[in-house]
């Protein structure tokens, strides 16, 4: 769902990958390089330099814990949407970014990482998800923002993601894609009811849109000249296109939006610029975004300790799985004997 802190590097090495042959083999980096340069896929099992595997682990992980720790700013509004349709679309909503959760962690296994290795991560705080969730949703128009502006900045990123060079990742995408584009819809949806609505509303929805609006592009990450990892990224084709151009291109599509919307985007400085055929806009507030991403948010410790408590309570079900999975083995051993 969420891609802000893909180039970020995680606290430490809480990740393992399998590691690469102790001597780089020259032919087959030459087919590695052959490939990425045709814009082939590499799978699994394709030799890959260990660079390009652990930058892979790193960042399909931290999706997939966005995704995850994605559920709980909507997911507390469940039980207080406005309507049953409401609900049941909120309801939908969640268990999508939970099943997106799945499918990237799935794909980050196929790199010789083990799930209990990336939810170790997480949970003890070495693994980064993207900061945009550590902030609180106070009324039931951040609801809807959250499905325009935010996931409107995921599809931007996640959209070129689709063309990843690999293809485990790649493939999950699209699905992930498809979902998303429902999500952006039924925030914006959901927002131009409220417009049309009482005052208050009106209040209500751009109130959440001046507390939205910079957390969102920061979520494309720092700029280009700031991103360690992103240049090398793009070489290999894991990122297609640069922060500061999808933060450009997201810009330029939400401003037309807004007026529709009826809302006020807070940027003073936001203008049309002729000459760049793109919209101006104002200094980020980086400050904030790296004391986010480094633990000091306003809701960091509250959603860690939630995800923690989840998986702990869930430890039965898992315990469960297993034994029934190991009761069917031992019943087809001896059906087969």
């Amino acid at each position: 769902m969420y891609t802000q802190s893909f180039n970020v590097q995680d606290s430490s090495a809480g990740l393992k990958s399998v590691p690469p042959p102790a001597v780089e083999n020259p032919e087959a980096q030459a087919r590695f390089d052959h490939k990425i340069d045709a814009d082939g896929k590499i799978e699994p099992q394709d030799w890959m330099p260990d660079g390009y595997r652990k930058t892979l682990v790193r960042q399909i992980s931290q999706h997939a814990h966005s995704e995850i720790v994605g559920m709980l700013p909507e997911g507390n509004w469940i039980s207080r949407a406005p309507s049953l349709k409401r609900k049941a679309i909120l309801i939908a909503k969640v268990q999508d970014e939970g099943g997106h959760g799945l499918y990237l962690y799935s794909a980050a296994e196929t790199l010789g990482t083990s799930r209990d290795q990336m939810l170790e991560a997480l949970h003890s705080g070495k693994a980064k998800y993207s900061s945009i969730f550590n902030y609180p949703t106070l009324n039931w128009a951040d609801v809807g923002v959250i499905g325009w502006l935010v996931d409107g900045a995921a599809i931007s990123n996640q959209i070129p993601l689709c063309r990843c060079s690999y293809g485990p990742y790649a493939r999950a995408m699209i699905r992930v894609c498809k979902e998303e584009s429902f999500h952006q819809r039924q925030g914006y949806e959901a927002l131009l009811t409220m417009m049309g609505g009482t005052e208050a509303q009106k209040a209500m929805v751009q109130d959440a849109v001046n507390r939205w609006w910079w957390k969102c592009l920061a979520m494309f990450g720092p700029p280009d000249a700031d991103s360690p990892h992103s240049a090398q990224a793009m070489r290999w084709g894991i990122k297609r296109i640069s922060n500061d151009d999808l933060r450009q291109k997201f810009i330029d599509a939400t401003v037309p939006q807004a007026r529709v919307l009826g809302v006020t985007l807070p940027d003073p400085d936001l203008k049309w610029n002729e000459e760049r055929q793109h919209h101006d806009y104002g200094t980020i507030d980086w400050d904030e975004f790296w004391s986010t991403v480094n633990g000091n948010g306003p809701c960091n410790k509250e959603r860690l300790a939630t995800r923690v408590k989840a998986h702990n309570d869930g430890q039965w079900v898992r315990d469960a799985a297993l034994a029934y999975s190991s009761k069917q083995h031992n019943k087809s051993l001896k059906d087969a004997a």
